[in-house]
């Protein structure tokens, strides 16, 4: 009798996981860097391939890393949230054009304009791996010591700027 009430309550068990993934917002994937130091990084500038740029010249400032790519479509839906906010000099937006050409990516900026202070290139993908990037675009708030406080899985959106990123940014500018 025992044995036939076993797949009854596995049955039960996994009916209990599955109610509690659909009440969450599958944007709000926790990631384990959020409180941890960003990953150090050192790549080439996109407009400027033998220039490099490393994450470490930001310390002392909170920025934003904004992994985006020519050929991802989701990004064409936030970029013109990121233009309208890089024109208000809030924080310091950093490119990161994930897996992509770079001439693409030079391409793509000349057409829908350039929210960035700076882009660098991850042609292979290797900055995106330690920051656990699964899919683009992806945006980390990153405070002065250089710990990242918040990703944002998927675009920006003007909600998430308002509710989220702005009122985190103020907070670590105090």
């Amino acid at each position: 009798m025992k044995k036939a009430l076993i797949p009854l309550a596995l049955f039960v068990v996994l009916v209990i996981f599955l109610a509690i993934g659909l009440t969450r917002d599958p944007r709000e994937v926790p990631s384990p860097l959020v409180g941890k130091a960003a990953p150090a990084f050192d790549a080439p500038r996109l407009h400027a391939p033998d220039q490099r740029f490393s994450n470490q010249q930001m310390l002392g400032k909170v920025w934003l890393l904004n992994v985006w790519a020519s050929w991802c479509v989701a990004c064409r839906q936030e970029h013109p949230i990121l233009m309208e906010f890089a024109k208000t000099k809030t924080v310091p937006i950093i490119g990161l054009d994930y897996k992509d050409q770079a001439s693409d990516g030079l391409k793509w900026l000349a057409r829908h304009g350039d929210p960035y202070d700076l882009s660098v290139t991850d042609r292979d993908g290797r900055i995106g791996i330690d920051y656990g990037v699964y899919g683009v675009p992806e945006t980390f708030l990153i405070d002065k010591a250089g710990m990242i406080r918040y990703k944002q899985i998927g675009p920006v959106t003007p909600e998430a700027l308002k509710d989220k990123i702005l009122p985190l940014i103020q907070e670590l500018n105090k």
